[in-house]
Order: structure tokens, then C-alpha cells, then sequence
């Protein structure tokens, strides 16, 4: 890593020691001169000791939102690039974001989503992200957002959200500037459509975003994102339930 990155890497986590060390060695290897900051939420299976080996590591509570900004207040890049854990990227991504960030207007943006298991499902979904992301610059964490700090700063950060920050803060950077989709590809897991099926996950999150749309409760919609489609609790008003899918991450 360079001392004075042009660019830092953030990357929420909570209990990924199986593999962030994986995810930290590509991007330390495909992006040698950009900062790694992991956000750690409290994990309890060593993932902060093993991202030590690799990144600048800063703990703290809260869901995604609350991650994301204690990465970016401790990155010293002037673009702040967010990556999942379970999402690789080409290495043909940074000098196409950096271009782009060239572009006089251009806030930020995000890179072409697929998937690392092809199904009519899953294409679909790729197909459709990348028409929302192009038409409405509403761009979500699988697609590695990348966006200038200035611009990040001028919109009062990363909204404090458990989740869905990523789409309220491309809603707030549109009024700012502009949000681009670059070729390059991120290729996001599927294992959360794999636990409970890509159709029935398609829809559910469908309803995730009519429910912020609308306005609702912010940590009733995680706590319905971490219950998942498969448990009718889930989509029904005012039911509180305990029980969380197996696959989740911040």
C-alpha cells in the first residue's frame, strides 16, 4: 500500500474469518497502491486478528452504514471504494473508476454486476441491477460503489442505517452529481440466493426497497432481511421474530 493512497478500499465485515483472508489477498495483490480498511461489527470468530495481516482495521457497532463510516473517517484516500467480502473484482476496475472520476460532474459510481453461478434467475437480476444502477444511479454494495470523498463528505456521509444505505446514499449523491456503471465486473456470491432460493430472495428484496421507499423503520427492514423470504414472519406487518437466516453479512 502506498503511504498516501489515491484510493482506499473499505470493506464492512462481521464474522467472515473464513474468508476474509482471501478477500484481502486479492485486492492487496490486483490493487497494490490502494489502502484496505476493514470495518469490523463486532465479530467473534477472529476476523479483525486475521485482517490485521493485511488492512487498517477499525471496530465498531451498528449495521452497514455506521461500518462504512468509521472506514471512511479512518482512510486517508480521496475516493473511498466499498467492497464485500464475498465480491471479486476485476483488475481492469480501478483505472476505468479513475477515469471516470476525471469526468467533471461525475460523484461517483459503480462497476457491472453478475454472478459466480449462472442461472436464468440470477441473470435476470444482474440484468436488471445494471438497468437500475444506469438509468436511476441507485447502485448497491455487490457493485463495489466507488465515490469521491467530497462529494461523500457534501451529503453528510454514509447515512446511519443498518441497511439500505447504500441506496439512500446514491439517492443523495444524485442531487450532487453524477453516478456512472463502468465495464468492469463485480462478481457477487449467490450464496444468499442459494439458502433461500433466488426467486423467492428476487421479490423479497423488492419489498425490502417498497418498505424504505415508503419510509419504514429502518431496523425492522434489517431485522427482516436477516429473518429472510423463507420465514412468512418476515413480510408479515408488525410480527417480531427471532430467527436469522444462516447466510448474513453487515
Amino acid at each position: 500500500m502506498t503511504a498516501d493512497p489515491q484510493v482506499s478500499v473499505l470493506i464492512p465485515a462481521l464474522d467472515e474469518a473464513d474468508r476474509i483472508e482471501a478477500c484481502l489477498h486479492r485486492l492487496a495483490r490486483d490493487f497494490p497502491a490502494c489502502e484496505l480498511v476493514v470495518a469490523d461489527g463486532g465479530s467473534t470468530d477472529g476476523t479483525a486478528e486475521l485482517a490485521l495481516r493485511w488492512a487498517k482495521v477499525v471496530e465498531t457497532g451498528g449495521g452497514r452504514g455506521p461500518l462504512l463510516n468509521a472506514a471512511a473517517e479512518a482512510a486517508a484516500g480521496q475516493t473511498l471504494w466499498v467492497h464485500h467480502v464475498d465480491t471479486v473484482t476485476e483488475s481492469a476496475a480501478l483505472p476505468q473508476l479513475l477515469r471516470e472520476l476525471r469526468r467533471p460532474g461525475v460523484v461517483g459510481g459503480g462497476l457491472t454486476l453478475r454472478f459466480d453461478r449462472r442461472s436464468p434467475g440470477l441473470s435476470y437480476l444482474a440484468w436488471t441491477s445494471n438497468l437500475r444502477a444506469r438509468r436511476l444511479g441507485w447502485i448497491f454494495g455487490d457493485q463495489t460503489m466507488f465515490v469521491r470523498r467530497d462529494a461523500l463528505e457534501a451529503v453528510g456521509g454514509f447515512p446511519d442505517l443498518p441497511l439500505m444505505e447504500d441506496l439512500e446514499v446514491c439517492r443523495r449523491l444524485r442531487r450532487v452529481g453524477e453516478l456512472v456503471v463502468i465495464p468492469a465486473m463485480s462478481t457477487a456470491s449467490s450464496r444468499r440466493f442459494d439458502v433461500h432460493g433466488t426467486w423467492p430472495m428476487v421479490a423479497f428484496m423488492q419489498y425490502l426497497k417498497v418498505r424504505h421507499l415508503c419510509g419504514a423503520d429502518p431496523a425492522e427492514t434489517a431485522r427482516r432481511y436477516r429473518a429472510g423470504p423463507g420465514h412468512w414472519d418476515s413480510w408479515r406487518p408488525g410480527h417480531r421474530s427471532s430467527t436469522l437466516a444462516s447466510a448474513q453479512r453487515p
